[in-house]
């Protein structure tokens, strides 16, 4: 019989027992579910609802149920539904009547929401250490390219010369966003439903603040409606993953871009390369298609549980069992792409000729031969038309702007001299845009040191957690 089969006398058809089940995704829970279980039995005992020789049958129990579902010696079951039911059922099984006092004053759904809230937990914490990871592979190549220029892009255009080092770090920035929202969307899960009840409490005299201590929670959710009819915390998470994934399609975009033989600024190890099945020269950078692809994925997820969630009344509804498997696909997918994508770019071979080949095309110092024009006297509005009818007296010649003779520039403006060509050479203009942030070499190395600092502090504190 079904542990909540006292009301009904006809056993569950065995369509919608399987279609009723969750026990084949939410089985990952169990380690969770027994140290909920585990804390719950504890503040029983304490608060005087149980015997302390029940709590003592109880905490053995567990303890040997999870030794054994870690041993593979476990197998659960549809019959009962999920993992907190089949966690119970296990446990009367083996020590009789006190197994049957765990689930005083408590439901499957502070139960279940407990569960989750310490499994993502968990994973935010495992996510943010891959996340360090890849920072610190940025961190790396970025040291070893803060004289490597590159064109820098707008609309997939030259735009200005930048240094590899800046490109690089500016998806070290962003990363860097991502863990602190991932913190942010853990210290507001870090709150304990379990006492809630099936939303309206319970009339034993339960301590919440014992349970919340017990489980690392910062305290007990406030409002025990909202405590098991929420999942906005999963919503949180799957967003600031949607962003991180956002982020890492970006990178994947560019990786594709630049390993390609139009660009060839970098070219992938072999190890996180492909081939083609008919064409032997192709050398495809599939880790980074698959993380592009893989960002719709996540997105997806994101999308599917919003859509879950926007209609359903308080408290709890069943539809809330599909918040599972699009949060634990998201975890999955973002935990797979990271480790990738980190050893991809710490691999990969820079191609600082290249990059600097290209640097040399489209004008990029166009910038900065308005403002030489500036520092010598010449509003910059003027100065900004001047030079652009110097480049296009440049389309027309076939010129670049340093190729041009001293004469020809005085031809457009009495205001240009011999140090003009060294104020357009591309390290000059890299070199002197020492704003803060800018892609000077001081101030990358300023920017290396920040990021290296966060990296170490975040390392301390998941250490010291």
């Amino acid at each position: 019989m079904k542990l909540w089969g006292g009301r009904f006398r006809k056993e569950t058809d065995s369509l919608v027992n399987d279609f009723n089940a969750s026990i084949h995704f939410d089985a990952r829970l169990y380690q969770e579910d027994i140290q909920g279980s585990m804390a719950h039995a504890r503040m029983l005992s304490d608060c005087g609802i149980i015997s302390p020789e029940d709590n003592r049958q109880i905490q053995e129990g567990l303890a040997a149920i999870l030794a054994d579902v870690e041993a593979g010696r476990v197998e659960f079951t549809a019959d009962n539904e999920d993992i907190h039911m089949n966690v119970e059922a296990l446990l009367t099984q083996r020590i009789g009547a006190a197994g049957k006092r765990l689930h005083t004053a408590r439901s499957r759904n502070d139960q279940v929401a407990v569960d989750l809230r310490l499994h993502l937990r968990r994973e935010i914490g495992e996510i943010t250490g891959q996340i360090l990871d890849l920072q610190q592979a940025i961190l790396e190549q970025a040291r070893a390219h803060t004289n490597t220029v590159m064109p820098g892009y707008t609309h997939l255009q030259r735009a200005q010369p930048i240094s590899f080092a800046q490109h690089l770090l500016a998806y070290g920035e962003q990363l860097r966003r991502d863990v602190t929202r991932l913190a942010d969307c853990k210290k507001r899960m870090n709150v304990c439903p379990l006492g809630s009840g099936a939303l309206a409490g319970t009339t034993y005299p339960i301590d919440r603040f014992e349970t919340a201590r017990l489980l690392g929670f910062d305290g007990p959710c406030s409002n025990s409606l909202d405590g098991v009819s929420d999942r906005d915390y999963a919503l949180e998470l799957l967003s600031g993953l949607s962003i991180l994934m956002m982020h890492l399609s970006r990178f994947a975009e560019e990786v594709i871009l630049w390993c390609s033989w139009e660009f060839k600024f970098v070219e992938l190890d072999d190890a996180y390369s492909t081939g083609s099945s008919i064409m032997p020269q192709k050398k495809n950078p599939d880790v980074a298609e698959l993380v592009r692809g893989k960002t719709g994925r996540v997105y997806g997820d994101l999308m599917g549980l919003l859509t879950t969630m926007k209609g359903l009344p308080l408290a709890y509804n069943k539809d809330m069992q599909e918040d599972k498997e699009p949060v634990f696909d998201a975890v999955d997918t973002v935990k797979m792409c990271l480790p990738v994508f980190a050893g991809m770019i710490a691999t990969m071979r820079v191609l600082p000729e290249n990059m600097r080949r290209a640097a040399g095309g489209g004008f990029i110092n166009a910038t900065d031969c308005a403002d030489y024009l500036t520092r010598k006297g010449m509003a910059f509005r003027d100065a900004y038309t001047t030079v652009g009818n110097l480049v296009y007296y440049c389309t027309q010649q076939g010129k670049l702007l340093e190729e041009l003779t001293l004469e020809e520039l005085k031809n457009i403006s009495p205001l240009f001299g011999e140090d003009v060509y060294e104020a357009l050479r591309l390290e000059t203009c890299m070199g002197q845009r020492r704003s803060h942030g800018g892609p000077a070499p001081e101030e990358t190395e300023r920017q290396i040191r920040e990021l290296e600092a966060f990296i170490t502090e975040q390392r301390a504190d998941r250490h010291g957690a």
